[in-house]
């Protein structure tokens, strides 16, 4: 019996899906269990299983495109089965379209991208474009009519290799620029031809530097939706306070030294220091390790620490969980591994869901001091400037320092200021005397 194949809940937190790839294609056998799809959520890349046996006879939203929870997206049936009735009803359960909004191309990658293009650029190229008009209608069009079609990761190639589109014919469907194209493009044979298309637009560029600047839209991951979904319900709805404060951080950088030269395939960082401290303090002031729920405050017995990690697509927080059981050595391999897999998406929704406290680190790009946004439901936010040597009074004498700023972001629900004060007077402790950690 044919059956549909909805969009699937993979995380906890996923209101739809991104179709990343298809791993059949129409008229392929499939067996239950067998991987059938990738998923881009809001937050990794996973596989989503074929629930029943049969043949995919039908694919019904191309790679690259996303769906809501419960959309069918395909359907599985017998070879020569009826699927007529199915079609329908899935066709009927697919949202409607914006009439604004532009009819999406069939592909094998991601949805295509729209680049406008400038006045001076637009008149550098009139080789024809295919495109397709709201209507459905295949058109064909010059490039000055400004509108080139470019899958996402296309254009990102051509602007970090700094080819110009104009140089550019797409192979595509629809006569689309595709990754194939702009590889070509800046391989050993076609590097030439690219190099004098963008030394000819020069000129033009010049001139044009009054006219509105060339721009193009990239459609949203799934991560970055969520990301400002997030926002926009903590930053308003939270309210913030900050405490910030100045600590010595040398006989935490003289620990981190010996530790490494004890076992040099360790690499602990200083960020695993501050990871293990933050745990210490978690437990001594159990207020701060703590939740705000509709009715209730949930407090926590250890602390599961959650880790800002930046990728290219969004901020993602793997979780070091009981942190405070755990050695220096063991939460410096687990952060690692767990970095690695968050910036390849490769994170289970459990590695990355219900975080007791988050800790931000921006102080390996230079910066001294900011201020982090709440991950509701968490009580409170740890964000980490950069170690830095400074002078500072020490017995009355003026010595060099190597110093950090750190500023808690708290949620006054759940944290009154005293009680934030006091988790960072022990932070600062700890932090400043590391052989507590030992005691």
């Amino acid at each position: 019996m044919a059956t549909q194949v909805v969009m699937p809940k993979l995380s906890p937190t996923m209101e739809e899906g991104q179709l990343s790839r298809w791993l059949k294609k129409e008229g392929d056998k499939v067996s239950m269990g067998e991987p059938l799809a990738e998923i881009d959520t809001d937050k990794a890349t996973m596989e989503m299983q074929a629930l029943s046996n049969g043949v995919l006879r039908k694919i019904l939203i191309n790679e690259g495109e996303s769906a809501p929870l419960g959309q069918p997206i395909a359907i599985i049936g017998e070879a020569d089965e009826d699927i007529s009735e199915l079609l329908k009803h899935a066709q009927a359960a697919k949202p409607e379209k914006s009439a604004a909004a532009p009819a999406r191309l069939p592909s094998d990658t991601a949805p295509a991208v729209e680049v406008h293009t400038s006045k001076d650029q637009r008149e550098q190229t009139k080789s024809p474009i295919s495109t397709v008009s709201e209507d459905g209608r295949k058109t064909e069009e010059t490039a000055a009519g400004g509108r080139v079609l470019i899958s996402p990761i296309a254009a990102r190639m051509a602007a970090d290799a700094g080819i110009s589109l104009s140089a550019l014919r797409g192979s595509g469907p629809s006569g689309r620029i595709v990754k194939r194209d702009v590889e070509e493009a800046i391989g050993s044979k076609a590097k030439p031809a690219a190099l004098r298309a963008v030394t000819s637009t020069r000129g033009a560029a010049r001139q044009a530097v009054y006219e509105p600047s060339a721009y193009r839209d990239e459609p949203l991951s799934e991560m970055r939706r969520t990301i400002a979904r997030r926002l926009v319900t903590s930053l308003g709805p939270v309210p913030h306070f900050f405490l910030t404060t100045e600590i010595d951080m040398e006989r935490a950088a003289d620990l981190r030294r010996s530790l490494n030269e004890i076992d040099p395939e360790l690499k602990v960082s200083i960020n695993d220091v501050i990871i293990k401290v933050v745990a210490a303090a978690l437990i001594q002031h159990p207020q701060v390790n703590a939740s705000f729920r509709d009715k209730t405050l949930r407090y926590y017995e250890h602390a599961d620490i959650g880790v800002a990690v930046a990728t290219e697509n969004g901020l993602i927080t793997p979780i070091i969980r009981s942190a405070d059981l755990k050695s220096l050595s063991d939460i410096a391999i687990e952060a690692r591994e767990l970095a690695t897999r968050a910036r390849a998406r490769k994170l289970k929704p459990e590695e990355y869901t219900g975080a007791t406290f988050s800790v931000s680190n921006l102080g390996m790009f230079g910066i001294d001091e900011f201020t982090a946004v709440i991950n509701p439901p968490e009580g409170a936010i740890l964000a980490i400037g950069a170690m830095a040597p400074k002078p500072v009074a020490r017995d009355n004498q003026l010595v060099i320092r190597q110093t950090m700023r750190v500023t808690m972001s708290c949620d006054h629900r759940v944290v009154d200021g005293a009680v934030g004060a006091q988790f960072l007077q022990t932070f600062k402790k700890i932090l400043e005397n590391p052989l507590y950690l030992f005691v």
